[in-house]
């Protein structure tokens, strides 16, 4: 199915849309004796498939969001362990020197149980944001796209999708937050608590609502940029790979060989997300450990080398974990008959303005 990823080097995603038009004309005109095909804007939907409900409908956008809390909530959970590990080295680097020495040390001391310290905020948490962050994307970029009106938002369309994603997370980590801040306690300080029922009650008497939403500011810092990597990149990854390297047209794929190449986006884009927000996030691990302490504070002590500290755990992590979200994600769209828009095309109307139409 995939030849070569080769041609995947020259394409740039975030590409000016004069460039895009410069690319896709030259690439119309160089193919006159393409037969006739029916050509889908941004948010159309196959007349040949029948689908649940109508795109853009309540029914549409209730389902999007039970796909995220099942995408979100069982990969976050599945890898409790990795984030365990991760969390510690980040606030205790002297102690867990390694991803290894760091599974050893924690076995050695609570036992392969401990591992899964934190896996009841991680679950319901995550599954919260995951409801805002699917649910709320595909409402954003519906909204976005018709206010920009239909060239637009296909010229513009990777400023889109970081519009509409950074704006779903802005709401999906409020309903994080909370439960962010109790597995961080769980996970990093020994003796705190074991459980989210110990946690929770423990946390509101010594410092109030405050202590299940201090974080929300690095929690943004962290998770806008890695959303709008998260949604634009794989946007822009799933056209590329049915433009260079799929050998065939979306509509002759199968819906198998279409989420292999979901699956295939969603881990270029994950590598991309942990990078850009390891930083962010190595603060939000250390300032939800201590008390008293702000986000420049804590930022200021770690200095550049202490916020990179378990990026390698965090690559391996969120690649995964991107990728198997995005899979499942579209696996429900798949399994509820949702309509799942192929990558854009230019609009009729663009193409005659440009002149490549007859």
């Amino acid at each position: 199915m995939f030849s070569s990823i080769a041609p995947l080097a020259r394409l740039n995603p975030f590409y000016a849309p004069h460039f895009q038009l410069v690319q896709d004309g030259v690439r119309k005109r160089a193919e006159p004796s393409e037969a006739p095909t029916t050509r889908r804007s941004l948010a159309a939907a196959s007349a040949a498939e029948e689908y649940s409900c109508e795109y853009g409908s309540g029914r549409f956008f209730m389902l999007c969001g039970l796909g995220g809390i099942i995408s979100c909530g069982t990969t976050h959970t599945a890898l409790v362990p990795l984030d365990l590990v991760k969390c510690r080295m980040q606030v205790d680097p002297q102690k867990y020197k390694s991803i290894f020495n760091g599974f050893s040390v924690t076995v050695k001391e609570d036992g392969v149980r401990g591992l899964a310290k934190g896996w009841a905020p991680t679950f319901f948490g995550y599954s919260m944001q995951g409801l805002c962050k699917f649910g709320f994307y595909e409402v954003f970029k519906i909204l976005y796209g018709n206010l920009m009106g239909e060239e637009n938002a296909y010229l513009w369309r990777t400023s889109l999708y970081l519009a509409a994603s950074a704006s779903a997370e802005f709401f999906a980590d409020i309903a994080l937050a909370p439960m962010e801040a109790a597995k961080v306690r769980i996970q990093t300080q020994p003796g705190y608590a074991n459980t989210l029922r110990e946690a929770m009650p423990k946390m509101f008497a010594e410092e109030g609502v405050w202590a299940f939403y201090k974080g929300v500011a690095p929690l943004w810092m962290r998770q806008i940029p890695y959303t709008m990597m998260k949604f634009a990149c794989f946007e822009r990854t799933v056209e590329a790979l049915y433009k260079y390297v799929v050998p065939k047209p979306r509509s002759e794929c199968s819906k198998g060989e279409q989420l292999v190449v979901t699956f295939v986006a969603g881990y270029i884009a994950g590598v991309f997300c942990a990078i850009v927000s390891h930083p962010a996030d190595s603060v939000v691990s250390v300032l939800n450990k201590e008390k008293g302490s702000s986000a420049m504070q804590v930022l200021q002590r770690l200095g550049f080398k202490g916020v990179w500290k378990g990026l390698f755990a965090r690559i391996i992590m969120i690649g995964t974990l991107t990728a198997l979200q995005w899979f499942i994600y579209d696996s429900v769209k798949v399994y509820f008959r949702l309509p799942r828009p192929p990558p854009p095309e230019m609009p009729e109307s663009l193409k005659k303005k440009l002149g490549l139409t007859e």
